[in-house]
């Protein structure tokens, strides 16, 4: 049996199956949890501490918002807070601009298709002046970091632009969110042919103004079943074991900082171990 039909036959694995079913259920609990815990004031002075922290010595940062929490640590627009503190300290901020919807509506509007997740991919895309052509995971840019040499029309290709941020070590920011979240794992899965995740196809148009547009076929993984969960906790331990991640905890409001080149060491390093790593207990 080859590498690729034993990785896939692992699925169907009784033990796989029970432990990513254990998984799935410890990760619903862990959100009801999160989903009932108190973001209070915080110390806007030691938030500014952290950022000029993990801001020496980086070009650029990409980001994933609650703004939610902001809200209630500070006073004022949690969105312009933000905005600020990251457009003073770096020179490009990125962040998702994620079309998911690309594969039923088969269309994608670089100004105008909003971001799936959340308000701040929202509010973002009205000050970001860059954003990449891929139609379903697409990344926008405020700033001058670009990914002019990398494939667009296959997210998670080894030229692709995910690819680019992580030979790039990009930093991850985290704000306002309960646990580690890092769309980059959907790269890593692909990378290390994890057997529930299969590329497929879907075309559409693409419009780059009001006028110009083109045909796209855009590729991009998709899960087998709607039922797979990472599981968290087990990722952000193994990141805090190799050294590779900082958390804060300001009354309630986490922020969570790491880079993309250690999430492929650390992670890609138990993929290759154990291609279902990320989905099971």
């Amino acid at each position: 049996m080859s590498g690729e039909s034993a990785a896939r036959a692992a699925v169907r694995d009784p033990a796989t199956q029970a432990s990513r079913a254990g998984n799935l259920v410890k990760h619903q609990l862990l959100k009801r949890a999160h989903g009932r815990r108190q973001v209070g004031r915080a110390s806007r002075s030691r938030f500014e501490r952290i950022l000029d922290r993990h801001a020496a010595g980086e070009d650029a940062v990409f980001l994933h918002v609650g703004l939610s929490d902001l809200a209630s640590a500070f006073d004022g627009n949690p969105y312009e807070l933000l905005r600020s503190a990251v457009d003073s300290r770096f020179e490009s901020v990125l962040a998702p601009g994620f079309t998911d919807y690309f594969k039923t509506s088969g269309v994608y509007h670089k100004a105008y298709s909003r971001p799936k997740h959340g308000t701040f991919g929202a509010l973002f895309l009205e000050d970001a002046d860059y954003r990449t052509d891929d139609a379903i995971k697409s990344i926008l840019v405020r700033g001058p970091y670009r990914f002019d040499d990398c494939r667009h029309d296959d997210s998670y290709h080894p030229d692709g632009c995910f690819a680019k941020l992580v030979d790039d070590d990009v930093l991850v920011m985290n704000v306002g969110v309960p646990w580690i979240t890092c769309s980059h794992l959907h790269y890593l899965e692909s990378r290390y042919d994890a057997p529930y995740v299969a590329d497929e196809t879907f075309e559409g148009v693409l419009y780059e103004t009001e006028t110009r547009h083109r045909r796209v076929a855009q590729t991009c993984g998709q899960y087998a079943s709607p039922f797979y969960s990472w599981n968290k906790p087990k990722i952000h331990r193994a990141l805090a074991a190799a050294d590779a991640i900082d958390a804060y905890d300001l009354n309630g409001l986490r922020l969570f900082f790491f880079s993309l080149g250690d999430v492929a060491r650390v992670v890609g390093s138990a993929l290759s171990e154990d291609p279902n790593y990320l989905v099971t207990l």
